[in-house]
């Protein structure tokens, strides 16, 4: 069984447990604070590992912004759709996204490191082909390359990260620029918070 199928399991499994486990006091204010000063009014906005809707998705449904959530795991993704029913849900795997459109702002929060090194290879540029043109991504990363064991309701979770400079190439040839690489930041509770903006067609690399 591969990383993510165990870590579907266990977000499946245990839903209503993580669900309620999940802090609700929205700490990360002040990145989604960030992140939204780069979208327009109304803007479409994609969560990937969007979980039961809380606090991310919330928010930026309370901001004014048209939300689409995506998570592999059903039991979270019916938590969303129940308490938000205004916005889109879906059911789907980020290594396998494809929604054949863009969006103004991509956020993958405490979701995209539950992949292994190479999946992240694969699915990064996938990601980036759901952000517009002048769309931002943002996204919670390792501090460096590496693997290592998270905990969810109690249940072991796997977790890596690839180092700032592969993060920076990929996005690269994505046709992205990053715009922040923030390691372990104690007001956002450890995070380390990576973000890209897409360039237009044809614009040089910044």
């Amino acid at each position: 069984m591969t990383s993510a199928e165990e870590v579907h399991k266990v977000y499946s499994r245990k839903a209503a447990d993580y669900d309620r486990a999940r802090s609700k006091s929205l700490f990360e204010r002040a990145w989604l604070e960030r992140f939204c000063a780069c979208l327009p009014d109304g803007g479409g906005v994609l969560d990937v590992g969007c979980g039961a809707g809380e606090p991310i998705a919330r928010h930026l449904i309370e901001q004014g912004y048209a939300v689409t959530g995506a998570d592999f795991a059903g039991p979270l993704v019916d938590m969303a759709a129940a308490r938000f029913p205004s916005a889109e849900w879906v059911c789907a795997d980020m290594r396998r996204l494809d929604l054949g459109r863009e969006f103004d702002g991509l956020i993958a929060w405490h979701s995209f490191f539950h992949l292994t090194p190479d999946e992240q290879r694969q699915t990064l540029p996938v990601l980036a082909d759901h952000v517009a043109p002048g769309g931002v991504l943002m996204m919670t990363v390792g501090p460096e390359a590496g693997e290592t064991v998270g905990h969810v309701a109690g249940n072991a979770v796997y977790h890596a990260s690839l180092s700032e400079e592969d993060y920076t190439r990929l996005l690269d040839e994505a046709g992205m620029d990053v715009a922040a690489f923030v390691r372990n930041d104690e007001a956002c509770g450890g995070a380390t918070i990576l973000m890209a903006k897409k360039r237009a067609p044809g614009a040089a690399a910044a």
